[in-house]
């Protein structure tokens, strides 16, 4: 024991650097020094409530200062221990009592003018590096996710926690030689923490980091995982958008009032921090987006109410700052809602009218021109089309999004399009002259040649009873309707075209009365180009009246081929050859009369009088081409007049009678004007004829100025326009005309060649 005692003693009364003291202590021993005083230290909280102080602290730190020679504590070292004691005592108890915390900073107020002192212990240099970083980390790490670590009932703890921590960090940077801050450890961005204000505004940012991170969590939204059903992305999307509004305004009523102490613009960096967080996750959804535009326009919708109530969040919080708080907006990079949302319907748009085009490519490759139905009596691809473009108009008004002229007249205007490609496919089924016969070369007729004789007579007794043989005997008094599946399936084309004016029609008003599109008071520059392109105030204006100019072509076209190809047999190709009075018309209408009963129950009901109006037209226009062109087979007297004349009367009759008013008289007779001045024409003696035809090319001729006389008389042109005071339509008359005189001013005046007759064979 004696050698254990002297050699404690020897050491004890040794001195840190090594030289003599009159002071007994444990020179080597200051970790255990240290944690015997802070022992001692800690008997100063009651051990009923170990929170509270007992009343009798003075009298026990007057009996601890008689330790400080034995365990080597100074004045410098006492106040940074019972600093540590009090801060580690709040801890410990489970950071209920601030009081504790408040009393760690008044002391720390001692141990900061401790710390500027010139003869500082090496020893105490350390201790207090060691100290004040594990308070200074401690505090950083709850800072940094504080809105997970305090609320509205503990933010007084907060408060008293913040000018502890700048008062632990302003001493280690001022005064602990190589201090080395806790980024600089971890290798991380350095954080300017010589300013306080920057230290907040990274703890603001990292605080909201984490917050809205939690936010992500809790939903289950990972930013790495991409969804299937698009509808719930967009629903998680909009209720973060409205949790972190919710986080913005909690943010300024809790902790913004505190950090404001310390940063001018706290709310607004907290507002930038959540406008960047949420940023970043629409980014990722807009580039994978939905391929459902209204769930995409919802999201993006609540994301521009985010932004406008961040922004607001800046600007309030901004007022007292020196350039408006201009600085801090610049972070906010904006989301372009607006901008994202006319270009996300433009592609919606474009999309649909793609589709649209595939619909009529899909329908020129396919449509066969049956009837869809008997009750549905057009297209089938028309009637898909049609569907495409009202599913595509009732989503294009359920997108919620308020439409601009601009984006509502492009979209229109696009449907227009489809549809006028398709009418005009429709309208591709040739021309009226495809089915019109080539006139003959004009001939005059030779009536005295033995040729003429024996074709007459070779006629009457064989192509005309054949003729009458084929007409009466395989069909009698009901022949069956001629109309080929040709021409049928022109009528179709003609159902399709109006039904398309109806659905077209249809649109126009659902367009102008829906809610979705109001025209501005002040029009814009879209509006107005389209008002000068439809001046009647129909969004289909030109489709519209592209309608009606097609199916007055597909009339034109089907009352053609109906007339000069389906029913040549009984009308051009036949009617009057080897003679009037053999060949009457009256099978022609027959087989007519049939053809219209057809056409009535094929054509729907608004198309049959423009159908038959051009079936009345091509007739008659038969009738003149069979009295002016009708080849070498047919040749005329004076006497047939009154035969033409009553069969012409008899084919007008048709028209008139046909339907319920389906084509009135005075049309009938408005176009029947002309073909009865050729048959006026007819009556005419030949002497009257040749005078009228001298007069007349002679005049046209000298340009309206009258033939001098003795002037040779020019061949009129043929122009087709026949009528009574056309020079050709006199000429064909004449040319047709069966006598000596007609023969011999053909031959004189225009040296035209005799007629070859031919027996035709039926």
């Amino acid at each position: 024991m004696r050698t254990l005692c002297n050699c404690i003693v020897s050491l004890a009364w040794r001195s840190p650097d090594g030289g003599t003291t009159d002071i007994c202590h444990w020179a080597d021993g200051y970790p255990l020094n240290v944690h015997i005083y802070t022992a001692l230290l800690s008997s100063v909280f009651d051990l009923k409530d170990e929170t509270l102080v007992l009343d009798e602290i003075d009298e026990l730190m007057e009996l601890m200062k008689k330790t400080w020679s034995m365990l080597g504590i100074n004045r410098s070292m006492h106040n940074l221990c019972f600093t540590w004691v009090l801060f580690e005592q709040y801890v410990i108890t489970g950071q209920v009592e601030p009081d504790l915390l408040g009393a760690s900073f008044a002391m720390l107020t001692e141990v900061a003018s401790d710390a500027k002192k010139v003869d500082r212990d090496p020893v105490y240099l350390k201790m207090l590096g060691c100290c004040l970083s594990a308070i200074k980390k401690w505090c950083e790490k709850r800072l940094l996710d504080y809105h997970g670590n305090f609320n509205r009932g503990n933010i007084g703890i907060m408060e008293n926690m913040l000018p502890l921590l700048f008062s632990a960090t302003k001493i280690l940077e001022e005064d602990v030689p190589c201090y080395v801050t806790s980024s600089q450890e971890k290798g991380e961005a350095v954080v300017d923490e010589h300013s306080t204000g920057n230290r907040v505004d990274h703890y603001i940012r990292s605080s909201l980091r984490n917050a809205f991170a939690k936010m992500l969590e809790d939903q289950n939204v990972n930013g790495t995982t991409k969804y299937t059903e698009a509808q719930e992305v967009s629903e998680v999307l909009i209720k973060l958008a409205r949790k972190t509004e919710e986080l913005g305004i909690k943010e300024k009523d809790i902790f913004s009032p505190v950090l404001k102490k310390w940063h001018p613009i706290a709310a607004g960096v907290a507002a930038v921090t959540l406008h960047t967080c949420y940023g970043t996750l629409l980014k990722q959804y807009l580039t994978g987006k939905s391929s459902i535009l209204n769930e995409t326009v919802l999201v993006l919708q609540r994301a521009g109410k985010l932004e406008k109530a961040l922004v607001q969040l800046v600007v309030e919080d901004s007022v007292e700052c020196e350039d408006g708080g201009k600085t801090i907006v610049r972070e906010m990079v904006p989301y372009e809602v607006e901008s994202f949302i006319a270009r996300l319907l433009k592609q919606w748009i474009q999309e649909r009218l793609q589709k649209g085009k595939e619909y009529l490519l899909r329908a020129k490759q396919t449509e066969t021109w049956n009837p869809k139905s008997k009750t549905e009596p057009y297209a089938h691809s028309a009637s898909e089309l049609v569907s495409f473009v009202k599913e595509v108009v009732d989503s294009f008004f359920e997108i919620p999004v308020t439409l601009s002229e601009s984006l509502f007249y492009d979209f229109v205007n696009g449907l227009e399009n489809v549809f006028r490609d398709y009418i005009a496919f429709v309208a591709s089924c040739g021309s009226k002259q495809s089915y019109l016969p080539t006139l003959p070369p004009l001939t005059r007729c030779s009536r005295d040649s033995k040729i003429f004789k024996l074709w007459r007579k070779a006629a009457c007794s064989v192509g005309v009873e054949d003729r009458n043989h084929t007409i009466g005997g395989e069909e009698g008094n009901n022949p069956r309707p001629s109309t080929s599946r040709g021409t049928q399936r022109l009528y179709i084309r003609l159902n399709t075209l109006h039904y398309l004016a109806s659905q077209l029609h249809s649109l126009d008003k659902t367009l102008a009365i829906s809610p979705k599109f109001t025209p501005s008071k002040i029009p814009s520059a879209a509006s107005r180009r389209q008002q000068q392109q439809q001046p009647n105030g129909s969004f289909f204006e030109h489709s519209l009246s592209t309608l009606q100019i097609v199916s007055q072509h597909v009339s034109e076209v089907a009352a053609y081929r109906l007339i000069f190809l389906d029913s040549n047999f009984v009308f051009y190709g036949s009617l009057y050859v080897g003679g009037v009075a053999n060949t009457r018309i009256r099978p022609a209408i027959r087989l007519i009369k049939q053809n219209l009963t057809l056409l009535c129950a094929i054509v729907a009901e608004r198309a049959q009088p423009l159908a038959l109006k051009e079936v009345m037209k091509a007739s008659f226009e038969a009738f003149l081409m069979v009295l002016l062109a009708g080849g070498g087979s047919r040749m005329f007297s004076r006497f047939d007049h009154e035969m033409i004349e009553e069969d012409f009367d008899s084919l007008k009759r048709v028209f008139c009678t046909c339907g319920e008013g389906l084509v009135v008289e005075d049309m009938v007779e408005m176009e029947a004007e002309a073909a009865e001045g050729v048959v006026g024409l007819m009556g005419q003696s030949t002497e009257q004829l040749v005078e009228d035809f001298s007069s007349v090319a002679s005049e046209a001729a000298s340009g309206g100025g009258g033939g001098g006389a003795g002037r040779k008389i020019p061949m009129p042109p043929t122009t087709g326009r026949w009528n009574r005071s056309d020079p050709n339509t006199i000429l064909r008359v004449l040319c047709y005309r069966n006598d000596r005189s007609a023969n011999y001013f053909l031959k004189k005046t225009f040296h035209l060649a005799k007629r070859r007759p031919m027996i035709k064979m039926i």
